[in-house]
Formats: C-alpha cells, structure tokens, sequence
C-alpha cells in the first residue's frame, strides 16, 4: 500500500477534514512544516523530496478558495510530511548497537504519523518539536538550522550530535537516557527529563559503549565477574606482591571458566605472573558485600559487551566534576533512586542469596549514547570529546549527503 493511499485514507475516514490548512490558508503548524521541509539539508535530507513544485502550486490554487484545491494542498502536506518523518526515522545506526531489534528507529505507517499528529493537543507544538523524533533532536535541530553556534567547529559538533540524536529511539512513555559524554543519567516520562544523577563511566582505555536495550530486570547482593583484562591490570599485580590474602581480604573467588556450571578452584593454582603479564587469561569474581564494587544492586539489559547500570561503593568519585573510571559499565549516584523510578517501589533483598532476580513488570528501555552538544534551555552546553569520537565522524560528515 503506497503512502499516497494511505494518506487518501485518513482524509476519507476523517470525512476530509483538513489538518494543515484552515479556509485554504496555511496554519501554523503548516507554516511551521514548511520551515522544517524548506531545511531539511539540515537533517542532511535532500530537500526537493518534500517541497515539490506539484506542492507550491496546490498550496497557491487553494489560497484563492478552490475547495477541490485546498483538498489536494492538504493531501500533498500530508505526503510531504509523512515522507520527511519516516526519512528521519530511518535512522543510521551513527554507532550504535540496537541490543533490542524494536528499539531500532524505522519509519512507521503513514496511518500512524498522520494519526498521531491529528491526536496532537497542538499540532503546531508537535511540529515544531518534532514529537516523532527523540525530545533531543529538535532542540539540536534548532540550533543547527538557526546558527546558534560560535565557531566552524561547534557547527560540525552539532551535526554529528544531531545524528547521534537522530539514532536514539523516540522512547515515548518512560525510558533511561545515558550521555557517557556528560557522565549523567536522564529519567524521560513523556519526553520530559523528570529526574537526573551523576554516574560513573568507562576509562577512555574502556570507553562505554553506545547501545540500545531493554532493561528487564534488577540483580540484589550481585557478584562482579572481574572482566580479564582488570583482572590483569588490578587484581593480579596485588596477588603477585601479597599473595592469597589480596583475595581473601576483598572477597574476591576465582572460578574454572566462564560458564554457568564453572566451579571455585583454588586460587593458588593459578600463575598469578602470567595473568599479570597478559598471557593467562582467568575468571574472577568478587563476592556480595558491603566493598562489592556492584554495590547492593545492578539494573541488567543482557548485552554483547557486558556492560549493564549499577551501584557503587566508592562514594567519593561521584563528587568528580570528571567520572571516567570504571571498565565501561555506569556506576549510579543513587541506584536506589533509578529503582525506585523503574519499579514503584524500593528495592530490599530477602535473603543473602547472591544474584537475587527482581523482574521489572514492564521493560524500560535504555539508552547509553554519546553526546558532546546537548540542549539547555535555549541554548547548548559542549562536552569535551573524553572517548575521542567527534573527529573522525566529523571528517565523514563532511562528505556529500546520503540523500
């Protein structure tokens, strides 16, 4: 079914009332379409597939009062808004993995966007902010289309930070949002921020990564399998210099493999020197307690990377105005905050068993993304480039468009 048709359709079945023009006029809303359509190089969209000659001239022979005009101006916005949303949400992935295929953008249903812009309670401030997108892309948007920034370098942040945006899914409802670049965690409920904490992220030798999920449930008294290479650099030195009791005193097992049937073995049977020196690799986990560096809880999404949100011992490095030291998870300021928010309740373990499950009743998507130009207010606010991703992908964007 072509989109023209399904365009047709929702004029039928709302008996040709118009949406973009009011008497053959343009509203406000429509005068706002036609500003984003008119800049949609911005978006680095090819602006002639929305703002046709076919369209200019409808929207002239339905000013001069023609009903049948104004029926086909208004079916001809519609096409042209429907093709520039389902080309914006047609995202590129710009980096980042979609653990969770559904929460991958992909350009919905003409039936969909014209409905959900009609169920708007003002459908010039759905435009406007661009209400199919995340809420942080018209805010980059605008800025960007506006020239509101001071040098050639922080126009070409802002089109890299507009993809990255552009690659975040639209979340409505509730959803965790992740900026590994501010070291800050976002709370959205229908696209508003309603609560925020500091975090913890990954060395720039162990940057987070950019990814997608769905959080699905919480872990209580967790174990923290010690990725290898930590174990190399943090734990094995120490074994090296003060041998079994450097594990004993932190809690710490090591483990025949890294399968789920693995079993304790003894740590002194492990040449502790060559796990130092990299050539032996070895599993290593800390055990539940008050110095576990997972804390009392972790918020999992299962992922290729191993990485998932969680609490944290170590108070004082939250207090940091830079937070890069963990191996690439989030260390939260306040993670019985997040449950809280996630699960209606606190969070409290009802017994000692390690890895105690909690599943979320319904899943919260999260987003760990990137981004180095955020919106503040009606400003943006510059974050330094801590992993070192902005060059090169601003060296890309400086290519022909896409489309």
């Amino acid at each position: 079914m072509g989109a023209a048709y399904e365009v047709a359709g929702f004029y039928a079945a709302r008996q040709q009332r118009p949406l973009w023009l009011s008497k053959g006029q343009l509203t406000p809303a429509a005068h706002q379409l036609l500003r984003l359509l008119d800049s949609a190089s911005v978006d680095r969209l090819d602006r002639s597939r929305y703002v046709t000659s076919g369209l200019t001239r409808a929207l002239h022979s339905a000013a001069t009062g023609d009903p049948r005009a104004a029926r086909r101006a208004e079916q001809l916005l519609s096409q042209s808004f429907v093709a520039y949303a389902r080309d914006l949400r047609a995202a590129p992935s710009a980096g980042m993995t979609y653990v969770d295929p559904s929460l991958r953008p992909l350009a919905p249903p003409p039936l969909a966007l014209l409905s959900d812009a009609a169920g708007a309670r003002s459908l010039t401030d759905y435009v406007e902010n661009m209400r199919w997108m995340n809420p942080l892309y018209a805010p980059l948007r605008r800025a960007l289309a506006t020239n509101n920034h001071s040098t050639p370098r922080e126009r070409s942040l802002l089109a890299v930070n507009l993809e990255r945006a552009r690659s975040l899914p639209s979340a409505k409802g509730r959803f965790v949002l992740v900026n590994a670049a501010a070291q800050k965690l976002f709370m959205y409920e229908n696209g508003q921020p309603v609560d925020s904490m500091r975090v913890v992220v990954g060395k720039p030798k162990y940057a987070t990564p950019m990814l997608t999920a769905l959080i699905r449930f919480a872990s209580l008294n967790p174990y923290w399998n010690v990725p290898p290479d930590l174990a190399a650099e943090r734990i094995a030195p120490g074994v090296v210099k003060e041998g079994m009791r450097h594990l004993t005193s932190r809690g710490y097992q090591v483990l025949s493999n890294w399968e789920e049937d693995a079993t304790v073995i003894d740590p002194s049977t492990v040449d502790w020197k060559a796990v130092a020196a990299g050539r032996l690799e070895v599993r290593v986990r800390q055990l539940p307690g008050a110095g576990n560096a997972m804390g009392q809880m972790k918020f999992m999404f299962p992922n290729e990377f191993g990485v998932y949100l969680h609490d944290t011992p170590e108070r004082k490095l939250l207090s940091e105005a830079s937070r890069l030291y963990s191996g690439g998870c989030v260390r939260l300021e306040d993670a019985p905050r997040l449950a809280r928010w996630l699960f209606g309740r606190s969070l409290e373990a009802t017994s000692d068993q390690p890895e105690l499950p909690v599943p979320l009743p319904s899943m919260v998507p999260v987003a760990i993304t990137y981004l180095t130009a955020v919106p503040s207010g009606s400003s943006i606010v510059y974050f330094d480039d801590i992993y070192g991703r902005d060059a090169q992908r601003m060296a890309q964007l400086a290519g022909p468009s896409p489309l």
